[in-house]
């Protein structure tokens, strides 16, 4: 490919966790910017409804990857298909991840090593693959998905914040070794936000979980994209939640902590 075909090139952004949530919304806003798809997720049913309505929708191109990032070769699979297809990926938007909820006697490690893997190794394991091209090429933009729980430890989530506080950490220094090259690295750390993800933690009776102004997916995605296109490092969405994140640098870190225990406890039957 010249270099005026790869100019003219439309754009593919990889997105993990694609099926729904922030990651369905971010599927949407890259498809309305005119970026070709490789879509990633474990549900096959909501992926087929995407590739059989957005190609037309959009004009795009959109492939679809039905993998459970929890199996360890997920990653590399992933990979091999997409250099075999001849798809090169401009944007990697690391957005698949989950929580479980519970103290962590009572929590189930089989659960807890799957979230590790998929909320901490998969991303770390995508980003090492992809990002080597993208310096080569001199252009390339990262997106990953941590949370708010990424400033402070979280009892009762404790495995859940300490993989997000990894993403965090892990962004930004790579964010710092990727200057001058063309590729940046976004961290996008939304607060409460109204999705599934209180199902599957099993924490919908959590004090946290019952907050009236948790925002929605659309919103953290849109907020997430533009920061991404403006080169942002770290993104923490609603000023509530920006507050919240930078007071905890000026709290002692016990209180932190069992403040954020409180916030995670189980609401009072009345």
């Amino acid at each position: 490919m010249n270099k005026t075909s790869e100019i003219r090139r439309k754009k593919t952004a990889l997105i993990t966790g694609a099926a729904s949530g922030i990651g369905y919304q971010l599927t949407q806003i890259f498809a309305r910017h005119n970026y070709n798809l490789v879509l990633v997720d474990k549900n096959e049913q909501k992926l087929t409804k995407i590739i059989n309505e957005f190609p037309q929708k959009f004009g795009i191109f959109v492939k679809i990857l039905v993998k459970d990032l929890s199996i360890t070769t997920s990653p590399d699979e992933i990979f091999t298909e997409l250099q075999q297809a001849s798809i090169k990926i401009d944007v990697l938007v690391n957005n698949a991840g989950f929580g479980t909820y519970g103290t962590f006697t009572e929590t189930d490690l089989n659960i807890e090593l799957r979230m590790l893997q998929v909320n901490l190794v998969c991303v770390t394991h995508l980003t090492k693959l992809f990002l080597k091209d993208m310096v080569e090429q001199d252009y390339g933009k990262i997106l990953n998905v941590a949370s708010a729980a990424a400033f402070q430890p979280g009892p009762l989530m404790a495995v859940y914040f300490a993989t997000k506080a990894y993403v965090l950490s892990f962004s930004e220094a790579i964010a710092n070794e990727l200057e001058g090259t063309g590729v940046s690295v976004t961290v996008l750390c939304p607060g409460p936000t109204a999705s599934e993800f209180q199902q599957t933690a099993a924490m919908e009776d959590s004090k946290i979980a019952s907050v009236n102004r948790m925002m929605d997916t659309e919103t953290v995605a849109k907020i997430g994209y533009r920061s991404l296109m403006k080169n942002k490092t770290v993104v923490v969405p609603g000023m509530r939640n920006k507050i919240l994140s930078e007071s905890v640098r000026f709290t002692p870190r016990n209180l932190v902590t069992k403040i954020v225990r409180s916030m995670h406890e189980l609401k009072k039957s009345r």
